[in-house]
């Protein structure tokens, strides 16, 4: 169920210089602090989305928000290890919008494109959801 991100995917949000810094991080911090950047992503995520799905899509197939902000929130774990916390105003500033967007699709008011829940046949399980329903409305007469 491991994301895996690229040296593309981190330039994006940190540019060369910045990747080069973060790189010379042990590769074992690095893929821990995406371990946990994931499962905390997850744990947004996962009263409504298919995180395995989401988290095992693999090249073009990945939801480039989900990889932008999992890169956002592993570089804001790995800046805590970083000499004199180099960079850490800018890693604190994009992890706070990493996790505001979260608490927005959470809150169900961002709508990403992201697989939901299915059973064994294939139908969309509803998860995290509230059915309301009543009993028929009765007819006493007496």
């Amino acid at each position: 169920m491991a994301m895996v991100l690229t040296e593309d995917d981190y330039k994006v949000v940190i540019g060369e210089s910045g990747y080069k810094a973060i790189s010379q991080v042990d590769e074992n911090k690095v893929r821990k602090a995406e371990r946990e950047a994931q499962e905390e992503m997850a744990g947004y995520l996962r009263p409504k989305y298919d995180v395995n799905a989401i988290f095992s899509a693999e090249g073009e197939q990945r939801n480039p928000l989900i990889v932008m902000y999992l890169c956002d929130i592993a570089l804001y774990y790995l800046s805590a290890s970083l000499p004199q916390k180099m960079g850490s105003e800018i890693r604190k500033e994009r992890y706070d919008l990493a996790i505001k967007w979260l608490e927005g699709v959470q809150a169900g008011k961002v709508v990403p494109d992201l697989p939901l829940p299915v059973d064994e046949n294939g139908d969309i399980v509803a998860v995290g959801t509230v059915i309301f329903k009543s009993n028929k409305k009765l007819k006493h007469e007496w």
